[in-house]
């Protein structure tokens, strides 16, 4: 019988029945919806249902659905509900029997009820929480939490419903606990502390919950906050039942207190069957691997010592070409087995003009570890810390490629006993402490003609040994070399190997002379480059010149001015020839060695010289377009897109927001590493414009700092430039960006910056925008004279330019200085207009969010409580839809400061955390902000020793900013006796 049929007794085919008692009482045959009757009918459904097939009497009955003090005519009235269940049932009313004189359902396996679904998923959850498949256990936890539609039994009356209800409130918050301490397991503890805030708040009297809190708050590095949880909760337990806490919950105080390392998250999974994330980054090893028999057995023996109480640290050092990569590989796969919990890779790209950043691969390493991305911590110290954690315990090899220095690696060491890092360098380290070092020369010619051989085939070999023997001496036996001598003879079947040789004896051919040394690497792609077809060296020499991560195809087709099949067909015969890689489908690589021949041949082959310029000018009016057309689908109407500089060379189009929004994301590194690379007199304001149009980066998160890093460096080109125009549009950017950090001083120097240099350059957009800014600083330093004159002035010059999402963006700031000054209703009146003109002009989602998160602030402070909430939680989904995590974390604060002045404290204290979680990357001001308020709900929880470590976390930061929220704190410090 397939899955949703059922026969019932009917002897034909009649749709399955589903039920739900997890919430208000339901019953569906097939996908239609059943009638579900009178209070007292669903009682009997529920008693029935909650029996499981049981035949139930009718006294039973008639005791769980009135208790002590039936109706005269309850056993009547029982048997109209059956009869109108029966009715209800249609085909299946043979389902409800009577039986023994009471009644029973004869449900068919294919059946359903939802508590039967959560107990088949909790058993699996169960299961794979016990095989330490941590991240599937918890995703099950929350499946099975997921088929909760409210309280369960929802409006349905009688003694046996009360007492099921208990149960199955008792049984969710199981759940709840179960989930979390698998989430915690798995290094899910900054998403678990808002749930854990609220949970403690709620039953305030179970400790378990306490416990999992204070784990949670530890490992967070909020080691005050969890003491100060216990605190509350001895108090509270004194209070209100004369006893002390149980002894799990001292223990894990005291452990804390210790700074016990069983509690590090990484020391906890150890003693799992397996650990919970097993990452397997290993690139694949060549089949053909060769010789190195020496080095393989002396790497394998060093890294065979992880075992002991030692973390194992081994640096090979070579020049490029000579096999590094190749012997770190084959060396890591033959160590596996020493290393059960996982094995990780970066490329650090140490050789090219742009080094992979610590924090970043940090990022990459703690993501293939379980932590997802909204819980990394900002900083490259606390990354390192939260990565040695992790690893605490745990048996994980590293194999950090091609780094640059030591100074490149060291962050990214475990630090761990039982734990490896295998390091491939063109430098050798002798200033990595403890690192077993390892000298990599050239093959011996034995080693490298079998390499030949394995790669070309034995039968092309025989016979011309002699041959052979040249033409690997001609590759100064580097590997690489070596490797891409072979693969051009192997692809040309009618090529003898002396016909190989007699091209490599060639020194026109050859352009370098073989030899030790970078010269070496420079002679063994100079072979593969001079094998190419005119179109094929055009293209290859024009990637060069780029400086991103990877390129895409369209990006790529701009940049060589060819169309997009022409394009991928070059790209695809480059990939053939090894000088290119496809990282992806549609987006393609150098190796950094192979980019930096690449760009040589460039500078020495690309005539005229003007050539190299102009493909960077195509690459840059590609990507200006493109954003700039995502600028325009996420802000119609916005004035912006016509006031940018003119690119002779189109962007994409997309069909949607969804679409352009994937392509801005997926672009980010390349776009700003392409607005860099053209900071230069001839693509200044180019450049200047495409960083604007891609100015929503600065705030997602992701790429803050890559985004602040490039606007200041193209701010020091615009300043040598002494071009008025791009000054002003970076100091705007620069001083939205210190605004939203918190940097008040700071933004509105910036600010001031670029009203000056936009008036000397008569320059409407910045004018307009840095009059915004102006306002948004006053308002929150408190100068609202100011902020209004400032704000009036910007909606003047908005309106006539016509920018009407400018002109509805500083009314909403407007209504917040009529909202402080006392003029509550044209405060209301005035975001309303915001959010008219924002739907007027056709508005996405996304850019509405910004309407309605202001006008959600203004009725929030006017106690329109309610409404306040409508507009907040709409603005919240339209910050998630456009991925802007900043956003949404600062919506999750004024949520929080909503409840807490509506007098809910416990959603106050959990929105607070859920800010802290997200908004934390808008520094530490915006974190201070939030720390107060979760200290304010706290305390009005009662929870008064965790409030004051919040507080006083939240002074420390105010007064490294100077900020007014510091009087604030003292002030609310000071009774508790600070």
């Amino acid at each position: 019988m397939a899955v949703g049929e059922g026969t019932g007794n009917t002897g034909g085919y009649t749709p399955a029945l589903r039920f739900a008692v997890l919430g208000p009482i339901r019953a569906w045959q097939g996908g239609r919806l059943l009638p579900a009757g009178s209070p007292q009918q669903r009682a009997l459904l529920a008693v029935l249902l909650l029996r499981r097939g049981r035949p139930v009497s009718v006294s039973e009955l008639v005791d769980a659905l009135w208790g002590d003090e039936p109706p005269q005519q309850a056993v009547a009235a029982l048997r109209t509900y059956a009869s109108r269940l029966r009715k209800s049932f249609g085909p299946r009313s043979a389902v409800l029997v009577s039986q023994f004189g009471g009644y029973a359902l004869r449900l068919d396996p294919s059946d359903r009820l939802d508590l039967d679904e959560v107990a088949s998923i909790t058993s699996a959850a169960e299961q794979a929480a016990a095989a330490g498949e941590l991240t599937q256990a918890h995703e099950l936890f929350g499946q099975a939490l997921d088929h909760w539609d409210g309280e369960a039994l929802a409006g349905v009356p009688g003694p046996e419903a009360e007492v099921q209800r208990a149960r199955l409130s008792e049984q969710r918050l199981s759940l709840r606990e179960q989930r979390l301490d698998v989430g915690l397991q798995a290094g899910l503890h900054a998403d678990s502390i808002s749930e854990l805030t609220e949970l403690t708040t709620t039953f305030p009297l179970r400790e378990r919950l306490r416990e999992l809190l204070m784990l949670a708050l530890y490992r967070a590095g909020r080691q005050a906050e969890a003491l100060a949880v216990y605190a509350d909760a001895r108090r509270l337990l004194i209070d209100e039942l004369g006893v002390e806490p149980r002894a799990e919950l001292s223990e894990i105080q005291q452990r804390i207190l210790n700074a016990d390392p069983g509690l590090n998250l990484a020391t906890q999974q150890s003693s799992a069957p397996t650990p919970s994330v097993r990452p397997a980054q290993l690139p694949a090893a060549v089949p053909d691997f060769t010789g190195r028999a020496s080095f393989v057995a002396e790497l394998g023996a060093q890294l065979a010592t992880a075992g002991g109480q030692v973390m194992a640290v081994s640096a090979v050092a070579g020049i490029g070409g000579v096999g590094k990569t190749t012997l770190a590989v084959q060396v890591a796969h033959a160590a596996r087995d020493h290393f059960p919990d996982g094995q990780l890779y970066v490329d650090l790209q140490g050789a090219g003009a742009a080094p992979a950043d610590p924090a970043a691969v940090l990022a990459s390493f703690l993501r293939a570890l379980g932590i997802p991305d909204r819980s990394l911590p900002d900083g490259v110290d606390e990354r390192a810390a939260l990565y040695r954690s992790l690893l605490d315990g745990r048996r994980v090899l590293t194999l950090l490629d091609n780094a640059r220095d030591a100074a490149q690696v060291r962050d990214l060491l475990p630090g761990t006993p039982g734990c490896a890092s295998l390091i491939t360098s063109r430098l050798r380290m002798v200033d990595l402490a403890g690192a077993h070092l390892v000298d990599l020369d050239v093959m011996s010619p034995d080693e490298a003609l079998t390499l030949f051989t394995r790669i070309v085939g034995e039968d092309r070999v025989r016979g011309e040994r002699k041959a052979a023997m040249a033409v690997v001496g001609a590759c100064g036996f580097l590997p690489l070399a070596i490797r891409i001598a072979a693969a051009r003879l192997v692809a040309r079947r009618t090529w003898t190997v002396s016909t190989l040789a007699r091209k490599l004896s060639d020194e026109r051919r050859r352009l370098d002379e073989l030899k030790a040394g970078d010269q070496a690497v420079k002679a063994t792609f100079e072979l593969g480059y001079g094998q190419l077809e005119r179109e094929q060296a055009r293209t290859f020499r024009l990637l060069g010149l780029t400086e991103g991560p990877d390129i895409s195809l369209p990006a790529a087709a701009a940049l060589l001015a060819r169309d997009l099949e022409t394009t991928e067909e070059l790209l695809e015969s480059l990939v053939d020839t090894s000088l290119l890689e496809s990282a992806a489908p549609g987006r393609y690589r150098m190796h950094d060695l192979v980019r930096l021949f690449a760009r040589a041949c460039a500078e020495r082959d690309e005539q005229p010289p003007a050539e190299r310029d102009a493909a960077r000018a195509r690459l840059l009016d590609f990507y200006l377009a493109s954003c700039a057309q995502v600028y325009a689908l996420e802000r119609p109407g916005d004035r912006l897109v016509d006031h940018l500089a003119i690119t002779e060379h189109p962007g994409l189009s997309f069909p949607d927001l969804a679409s352009a929004l994937d392509w801005f994301y997926t672009e980010a590194e390349c776009v700003l590493a392409c607005v860099r690379q053209t900071a230069g007199p001839a693509m200044l304001r180019r450049s200047v414009d495409t960083l604007i149009t891609a100015q929503d980066l600065g705030e997602s998160g992701a790429f803050s700092y890559q985004f602040h890093q490039v606007a200041h460096a193209v701010l020091a080109a615009a300043q040598a430039a002494e071009d008025d125009q791009a000054q002003a549009r970076l100091h705007g950017l620069l001083a939205h960006s210190h605004a939203v950090g918190g940097r008040f001083d700071l933004a509105d120097a910036e600010a001031q910056q670029a009203m000056l240099l936009a008036t000397t350059a008569g320059d409407t957009y910045a004018i307009s925008t840095a009059l915004n800014d102006r306002g948004i600083i006053a308002i929150y330093q408190g100068r609202r004279e100011e902020a209004e004159r400032y704000l009036t002035r910007a909606i003047e010059h908005f309106s006539a330019d016509g920018n009407v999402p400018g002109e509805a963006s500083a009314l909403s700031n407007l209504s917040r200085v009529h909202l402080d000054t006392g003029r509550v209703d044209s405060a209301i009146d005035l975001a309303r207009q915001c959010v008219d003109r924002f739907r007027s002009n056709g508005q996405p989602p996304t850019r509405l969010a910004n309407a309605r998160y202001a006008l959600g602030v203004t009725l929030s402070q006017a106690k329109r409580y309610q409404e306040a909430l409508v507009e907040l939680a709409a603005a919240i989904g339209g910050f998630q839809e456009s991925r802007q995590r900043l956003w949404e974390g600062v919506t999750h604060f004024r949520i929080g400061e909503l409840h807490l002045a509506a007098g809910s404290p416990a959603e106050a204290a959990k929105h607070a955390e859920r800010g802290l979680a997200l908004g934390g990357i808008g520094g530490e001001w915006r974190k201070g902000t939030m720390l107060l308020l979760l200290g304010q709900a706290l305390e009005a929880l009662g929870q008064t020793d965790r409030a004051r470590v919040c507080w006083q976390e939240a002074l420390s930061i105010f007064e490294q900013f100077g900020s007014h929220e510091a009087e604030m704190t003292r002030n609310l410090l000071v009774p508790a006796g600070v």
